[in-house]
């Protein structure tokens, strides 16, 4: 895959002529119920914290948080053939804290992207400026086959095919620069590197649908593989590192067209993964399903529509567009619209409602004339600065969760969709909570 030309197109078995089908298409009623660091900012990061622990400014909730402990400065311990790298805590993150009683809920909005890679249409630095920009960190899922030249593409393995096969394609060292680039500055300013995993192999014939759990953890340890080695594979031993281990970074992921999820949980579990977004639920608060954190998408309304639509740009498109990513061109700027005030008026019903978090996907790509990049990037701009509402990634959500006394949260998973509770929120979750967690703000202080 060439950085001038666009990142080649997920595609699935059975896809409409002319578009990138990931995921499969909903449109339905709802369900029911450090000195490398410092050099690292130097390069294109203008005011990157090297270990002040220093948080992004606006309303990050109900109550300001805290910020996480500081990363130590000027900690840098390569990994491996030096691909990866640990540099201290990552900065920009905001602590979780529990909910007091009576406290309502901070809004969370998660904007992810499947497949993230840097091509030719910028689009991975675009979003990154805009979230900056907007208080908002975000979830990149990363496909490893972009971290893997063309000509080493037979390194991969994938499940049940040939090897060096791919439905996305592989990279070459142009690209992989960029994306290294854009990954390692991501992740600097609170951004989560999840996983796409490799080949995105859809549909009957060796699909992900079709993959055992032992299948799932092979393509796992390659995903990884591919960012750990990725200066090796490239012939870029002079590069930087990424700076984060990604053993450790890897927490979640999101499965090609949404399939295959029963036994990649299965697996993911095992391997130490704590959330999962392959799934298609209500607007309503996640519990864990299979051990992980069930963080799939949701079904909004579709305006003009009696359905309701999933949030991701691939799913408003197919049901627009239909057999072609590049429809009508005077409907353009009505697409976009349509997906713009779909999400908005699944965040409103959330902000006003339940406070359940908000998860939206996306692909860096340009269908329809770029009119979903355009709508994701107005909804940002809508939401992320208001005030309780806290644009996060999938682990600092997860990390807020796992804060929680599980008793509010059951108490939060009564409310339907919408549904804000009739006595208000001081009533609501006026209870006495149990014990935080030790390490968690609020927990009674440990005696020596």
């Amino acid at each position: 895959m060439a950085a001038t030309r666009r990142i080649a197109a997920s595609r699935r078995t059975a896809a409409p002529r002319g578009t990138a089908a990931t995921h499969r298409v909903v449109g339905t009623r709802r369900i029911a119920a450090g000195t490398a660091i410092a050099a690292f900012c130097a390069a294109s990061l203008a005011g990157c914290a090297t270990g002040t622990g220093t948080t992004r400014q606006g309303a990050p909730g109900p109550e300001k948080a805290k910020p996480a402990a500081p990363a130590p400065q000027n900690v840098v311990r390569l990994i491996g053939d030096g691909s990866t790298a640990y540099t201290g805590a990552q900065p920009h993150l905001l602590r979780p804290e529990r909910l007091k009683p009576g406290q309502q809920p901070p809004q969370f909005v998660v904007f992810s992207w499947d497949g993230a890679g840097e091509d030719s249409q910028k689009l991975f630095s675009h979003f990154r400026k805009v979230a900056r920009a907007n208080n908002t960190t975000m979830t990149y899922f990363l496909s490893g086959v972009y971290m893997l030249p063309d000509h080493k593409r037979d390194l991969y393995r994938p499940p049940r095919h040939s090897p060096g096969r791919s439905d996305i394609g592989f990279n070459d060292e142009e690209g992989i620069a960029a994306t290294a680039k854009q990954l390692r500055l991501a992740w600097l300013e609170g951004n989560e590197i999840g996983t796409h995993f490799n080949g995105h192999f859809c549909g009957s014939g060796g699909g992900v649908g079709e993959w055992s759990v032992e299948d799932w953890k092979d393509e796992i340890v390659q995903a990884k593989r591919f960012v750990k080695s990725w200066k090796t594979n490239a012939g870029m031993a002079t590069a930087a590192p990424l700076p984060f281990d990604y053993d450790k970074e890897l927490i979640g992921a999101r499965t090609p067209c949404l399939e295959g999820q029963k036994n990649f949980v299965r697996a993911a579990r095992e391997m130490g993964f704590r959330y999962d977004s392959s799934g298609v639920n209500n607007q309503i608060w996640p519990e864990k399903k299979g051990g992980l954190w069930d963080l799939s998408m949701q079904l909004v309304p579709f305006p003009g529509h009696s359905y309701e639509q999933l949030t991701m740009d691939y799913n408003f498109m197919v049901n627009q567009s239909g057999t072609t990513s590049q429809g009508d061109p005077a409907k353009h700027d009505f697409w976009g619209d349509q997906m713009r005030d779909g999400l908005l008026k699944g965040f409103h019903r959330a902000y006003f409602g339940n406070r359940a978090p908000l998860i939206i996907g996306n692909h860096f790509e340009s269908w329809n004339g770029g009119t979903y990049m355009r709508a994701v990037e107005e909804v940002i701009e809508a939401v992320c600065n208001k005030p309780d509402v806290r644009c996060v990634s999938f682990r600092q959500l997860a990390d807020w969760l796992d804060a929680q006394d599980p008793a509010t949260l059951r108490k939060l998973r009564t409310l339907g969709v919408g549904e804000a509770p009739k006595q208000g929120w001081a009533s609501f979750l006026s209870g006495r909570p149990a014990p935080a967690p030790k390490g968690v703000p609020g927990a009674p202080a440990v005696k020596r």
